[in-house]
């Protein structure tokens, strides 16, 4: 038997997760790491604590697989997908802290590019809206701050990468300066057409060729491993996607049309487009999803965001006191057939795609003095799932593609109620995988397709299994006077 090393590198913490063909996860560990805000509305991380958590990570879930290290067949990584740094070509040492996602320091930056008419360019050569989310003005202004770097960085000697990137150095002792199409993808550097860098974006924000990483396709050999602590030299790292890409993959999503949506903190929508990028005229973003291999085509998709999913239950949890657990509200909702008239936009940090309005706040209508608790619930569950129709019927207007079903993932996927009224309002089958790690599911796949353990996608279907199918119930009349109630709430949010 063969094993497949997945690294999931998040936000908050580095999963490792070790798996045979089979699919049988032997072993898994977490490891969290510090979050750093220097200042508001800036996030930080220490790139040498993320290395340090993935080698905890690693040798805690080697220890517990108890295999013998000559059946790893490959390694597969999946990560943040817009966090980035900078650091030492030779000694692979960051030369300063890694700025994250959430980090909004360049927006006014982004302000000033959109106010001299380019952000229409922009989005048509990346798919991409100028937001501080995506890393190129990042890397900018790493470069800006201090004044050697953009010397250094065009002799090579400062290197540039997402977190896919400075993972690949260090598991292969500094062999590989590479990332793959889909972080590529995300940078506001990179051409949906050409599949590389675009010249005539980093020209508009002077960013240095030398710097950046060789682009590659998600499924094939980039490096092998040298010098990791429990890992023998020489185990291929074979695998890369962004965090939401691998999870599209890992759902086995891989035709035209196919639809995931992953529960954390916020909700997450791609709809694979196939070998055309599509750009959305309905305020979604189009991305690369993976390309299988070096003489494969890209595959696209468009991607839809609610900043607040999981959040909202943690908000009902920690800032009401609702109840103790986040699970426990599956249970208070259930406890009324119906929200009782209410209404709860959760947009605590305003509204994504397709709305984009920052300032757009959280808002619950239609309350009485009949009004409890568990209505309350009830509506943050629906509210949920009310946000994702949105984004699914802007990505039906611009596909043009009808969803067939619906598969789903993360933490807020076990909850059977929230998947039966996603159900029930968008009008599709829910389908929920046995296995909720689909992000590393992905990198898993794509490495071990990599290296032919698995010989093709087909092959992968054989083994991706359903656990359960939520099929609508809600009746038509019913269906439009809830979306009807949810726009009037969200018009004045």
């Amino acid at each position: 038997m063969r094993h497949v090393i997945a690294i999931d590198q998040g936000t908050t913490g580095s999963t490792v997760l070790i798996l045979d063909q089979a699919l049988n996860i032997v072993g898994r560990k977490n490891v969290e790491f510090p979050q750093i805000y220097p200042q508001p509305g800036w996030v930080e991380h220490d790139p040498e604590e993320i290395w340090k958590s993935v080698g905890h990570a690693l040798a805690a879930a080697m220890a517990e697989a108890a295999i013998d290290p000559a059946s790893l067949a490959a390694i597969g990584i999946t990560n943040q997908r817009e966090t980035c740094l900078l650091w030492d070509a030779k000694t692979l040492r960051p030369e300063r802290n890694a700025i994250v996602w959430q980090d909004r320091r360049t927006a006014d930056r982004c302000a000033e590019l959109k106010a001299k008419g380019l952000e229409e360019d922009v989005r048509r050569r990346t798919g991409l809206v100028l937001d501080p989310y995506f890393s190129g003005t990042k890397l900018a202004w790493m470069l800006d701050e201090d004044k050697t770097r953009r010397a250094r960085a065009a002799k090579g000697e400062l290197l540039f990468g997402t977190i896919d990137s400075y993972l690949v150095a260090k598991l292969s002792g500094g062999a590989a300066h590479i990332t793959d199409v889909s972080n590529a993808s995300r940078t506001l550097l990179f051409s949906l057409e050409s599949l590389n860098w675009d010249p005539t974006l980093l020209d508009l924000f002077d960013i240095p060729r030398e710097c950046l990483p060789e682009v590659r396709s998600s499924s094939e050999v980039y490096a092998e491993t040298k010098g990791v602590p429990g890992i023998p030299d020489g185990v291929p790292i074979a695998g890369i996607a962004g965090d939401q890409q691998a999870a599209l993959f890992g759902q086995a999503c891989f035709n035209s049309g196919d639809t995931k949506c992953t529960y954390g903190t916020g909700a997450f929508i791609l709809m694979n487009t196939g070998t055309k990028p599509i750009v959305s005229q309905s305020g979604l973003l189009t991305t690369v999803a993976w390309q299988l291999g070096p003489d494969s085509p890209g595959i696209y998709a468009l991607e839809g965001s609610a900043f607040i999913a999981g959040a909202a239950v943690q908000w009902l949890r920690d800032g009401l006191g609702l109840f103790d657990q986040a699970a426990d509200i599956e249970a208070l909702a259930a406890s009324v057939e119906d929200t009782g008239g209410v209404v709860l936009v959760p947009a605590f940090a305003g509204l994504g795609e397709p709305h984009w309005r920052p300032n757009a706040r959280g808002s619950i209508t239609g309350l009485t003095r009949g009004t409890t608790k568990a209505h309350i619930a009830r509506a943050t569950l629906e509210g949920m799932a009310l946000q994702n129709c949105d984004i699914v019927s802007a990505m039906k207007s611009d596909s043009g593609y009808a969803l067939a079903s619906f598969k789903v993932d993360g933490g807020a996927a076990a909850n059977n109620l929230l998947m039966q009224f996603q159900a029930d309002i968008l009008g599709v089958e829910i389908v929920r995988p046995e296995m909720l790690d689909t992000t590393a599911l992905g990198a898993a796949f794509l490495a071990g397709l990599g290296t032919s353990l698995w010989k093709d996608k087909a092959d992968v279907l054989s083994i991706w299994k359903e656990e359960r199918r939520f099929t609508p119930l809600m009746d038509q009349s019913e269906k439009e006077a809830r979306l009807a109630a949810w726009n009037a709430a969200v018009a004045i949010a």
